[in-house]
């Protein structure tokens, strides 16, 4: 036959490339959907405190919510949903993460607005618990980091423009309609999910002793370990930033904003530069990217007198962070690859817990020592962390 010379195998498998990246980028809309709802208490929080008769304290309490409901839910979610195919559940989160922002604007008190944030951070731990996993089965393995990159862009696209997005849209539609329009992305989210995402099976085995023997995996603690200190570094200086750039001479609210628009920048360009970079440059990545971390918050710390300083060091430290998840979830996934949906919760786990003992410690420094010892013990743990995340294996061993 003629068509002996054709490669059969081409054309179902440039199909399934389509599909496996228009998966991804419905995966990146549900990531940036999720943080932006995230992100808009904190922007439109005096409208909320104000219209609930709370005090702004009460109303960040938000935040915290969605933070605590994260760390529990992330490990154990896909044990939760032993036979659920994975499309239906990240449809079914992106539902949960609608009614929990229809819920908030309906909200007549800070009890039901706080069920309704810890129904959403359910909702965001099993996106992200879930999303590696889901990036590994639509992507060639080789193209992992690729992957992540699209998917971790929409969040930190989030992150930069979720805040003054909020405030754009409390300035012109009351806050309640604000989180009735993210509501109705989420829907379409939804269902964009159901239409574009093949069918995916679960793991075979998704119970408590499958995470025990995933912590067992030659290498793995003591990375996530690394990653835990770093993210605690990141985030014991991130939560006082605003304080750290008070410290520039006769800044402004105008250098303020360009000074977190430059770390925001950074985060952009270090997802973007380090998703081309990682599947051939895994080991330097490791080594460069919590050193950018570490370095940036370090260079903040030390010279709070020079603006241009303070600016290098903020997109460094962008740069840094921006790359971290994309960082970690390829050497976990080169490392425990047949165990993607238990190291997908360990890694939101890990990224929760620093997040609550970062922004803790950091408030105790800062209240008994100042914001600049803060960042300095900051950049300690971001590059003691990054060390010892290096130290980490990162080729899976025959057990």
């Amino acid at each position: 036959m003629t068509s002996t010379n054709i490669a059969p195998e081409t054309l179902p498998r440039r199909r399934s490339d389509r599909t496996g990246w228009a998966g991804v980028l419905i995966l990146m809309a549900t990531s940036f959907t999720l943080v932006v709802a995230e992100f808009l208490p904190p922007s439109l929080l005096t409208q909320i405190a104000a219209s609930l008769n709370l005090t702004e304290g009460q109303a960040g309490q938000t935040v915290t919510a969605t933070a605590f409901m994260g760390f529990l839910v992330a490990p154990v979610v896909g044990m939760m949903f032993p036979r659920l195919d994975r499309r239906a559940l990240l449809t079914w989160v992106a539902l949960i993460a609608a009614v929990s922002n229809i819920m908030v604007a309906i909200s007549p008190n800070l009890v039901l607005l706080l069920i309704a944030r810890l129904i959403l951070g359910a909702a965001i731990s099993g996106f992200w618990a879930m999303s590696l996993a889901m990036v590994s089965r639509l992507v060639a393995p080789e193209r992992l980091g690729r992957g992540l990159m699209l998917v971790n862009g929409g969040t930190t696209v989030a992150t930069v423009a979720g805040v003054p997005l909020g405030v754009y849209l409390g300035s012109v539609f009351d806050w309640r309609v604000v989180f009735v329009g993210v509501a109705a992305v989420s829907v379409l989210v939804a269902v964009l999910l159901r239409a574009v995402l093949p069918a995916i099976p679960p793991a075979t085995t998704t119970g408590f002793r499958e995470l025990a023997d995933t912590l067992k995996v030659p290498g793995l603690s003591l990375g996530l370990v690394g990653h835990v200190l770093t993210v605690l570094g990141h985030f014991a200086a991130f939560t006082y930033i605003r304080l750290a750039f008070e410290q520039v001479p006769g800044i402004g609210a105008g250098g303020i904003a360009g000074l977190l628009a430059a770390f925001g920048i950074g985060g952009l360009a270090g997802n973007v530069v380090v998703g081309l970079l990682v599947d051939k440059h895994l080991n330097l990545m490791r080594v460069v990217v919590p050193a950018f971390i570490g370095f940036g918050i370090a260079t903040v710390a030390l010279f709070p007198g020079h603006f241009w300083a303070v600016t290098v060091g903020s997109t460094a430290w962008g740069i840094g962070f921006g790359a971290w998840l994309l960082v970690v979830s390829t050497w976990i996934g080169r490392l425990a690859h047949d165990r993607m949906e238990s190291v997908g919760g360990l890694i939101v786990t890990g990224f929760q817990i620093a997040i609550t003992l970062g922004a803790g410690l950091g408030g105790v420094i800062a209240d008994n020592a100042g914001v600049q010892v803060t960042l300095i013990a900051a950049a300690i743990a971001a590059l003691v962390g990054g060390s010892i995340f290096r130290m980490a294996r990162t080729v899976a061993v025959a057990v």
